[in-house]
């Protein structure tokens, strides 16, 4: 017997990329990504700025992603989106509009956690990528979080360690702007860092719980060995930018790698998957892709368009709801800080 085809709508606006994705059945038909280039002018993303570009935005997006996927809005099953974390200005934007398209067309609507979106999105129906089998380990790392989770089920997800302060996305961003890269810089010190060496210069590790993170300390420690360095020689920056991020993103990477371990050791669970932003950071990808053969581990790493802020892994969620029926009511309010 064929199974029955599905078609769910995604929509994505939880911080500065307003996204749309259709999915048939677990396979991405769509995947639109209108990001906003106008934050780079203020180094980082502006809240009100950026809710205004998602209400310029959402409309050609969806119309978009429907057409890609060559097919019409009375054909989609549901809708669903990212009801939170992020900033609200951003969320109430997809909020309102999903809302509002869901009611229009008479069709179930879905609440997406966008973290939760961050871990499922393995379960896209890909030849880039592979899915996890449960339980597994997810370590999702972007610009807003930092967390280790425990996941037993689709949406049976237990944090386990998680940042006390700064997200390691922001470690990356921040350090790169105090050596004079453009935002978001975590990408341009990630493409130095392959160029340089990374036991030239000794950044600490900060130390917390096994499981826990701190990043505010190590920017610290960027921040004041720069003054340091560049009062001594004033082009030190320009002239060991390569050895700086090399060193730079080992520790960070050596830092993630050191918290993944103790939760293998303390949960037993040996498959890892990774998420957000940051693991599309070359350096994070090949440490967990090496403990393959030297620790036995199973990794899952995503395809690179479902690692930043995208509307296909929402889009995954909404069709993993909709099988088991879990539908929002239309009073559905978008949430700046949620929970699994």
């Amino acid at each position: 017997m064929t199974p029955k085809q599905t078609y769910i709508l995604g929509i994505e606006s939880s911080c500065d990329d307003t996204a749309a994705a259709v999915i048939k059945n677990g396979r991405i038909l769509s995947n639109v990504v209108a990001t906003q280039n106008i934050h780079k002018e203020y180094g980082g993303v502006v809240p009100e700025l950026a809710s205004r570009a998602h209400q310029q935005n959402i409309v050609p997006v969806v119309q978009l992603a429907l057409q890609r996927a060559n097919i019409d809005k009375k054909q989609l099953n549901a809708i669903a989106f990212t009801r939170g974390p992020g900033l609200m200005g951003s969320l109430l934007v997809g909020t309102s509009f999903s809302k509002s398209l869901a009611m229009g067309l008479d069709l179930p609507l879905i609440e997406v956690n966008h973290m939760q979106a961050h871990i499922l999105a393995h379960f896209i129906k890909s030849k880039e990528q592979s899915i996890p089998s449960f339980p597994f380990l997810a370590m999702t790392i972007s610009g807003g979080h930092t967390q280790i989770v425990k996941v037993t089920n689709y949406f049976e997800m237990e944090v386990i360690g998680q940042t006390l302060d700064d997200a390691v996305g922001e470690a990356f961003d921040k350090s790169a702007k105090l050596l004079g890269l453009p935002y978001p810089g975590g990408p341009l010190i990630d493409q130095n860092a392959r160029l340089g060496n990374p036991k030239a210069f000794h950044f600490p590790k900060p130390k917390v719980g096994p499981l826990d993170f701190s990043f505010s300390g190590l920017k610290t420690a960027v921040l004041y060995f720069i003054e340091k360095k560049s009062k001594e020689h004033p082009n030190f920056v320009k002239e060991n930018l390569n050895d700086i991020c090399a060193s730079l993103q080992f520790t960070i990477v050596d830092y993630l790698m050191d918290k993944i371990k103790n939760a293998v050791k303390e949960t037993h669970i040996k498959t890892i998957a990774i998420g957000g932003g940051v693991s599309a950071n070359s350096g994070i990808r090949k440490a967990l892709q090496d403990t393959e053969t030297s620790l036995g581990w199973k990794v899952h790493i995503p395809k690179f368009e479902y690692c930043t802020d995208n509307a296909a892994m929402i889009a995954i969620v909404g069709e993993l709801k909709y099988q088991q029926q879990l539908f929002a009511s239309n009073d559905v309010v978008a949430k700046a800080r949620m929970k699994y």
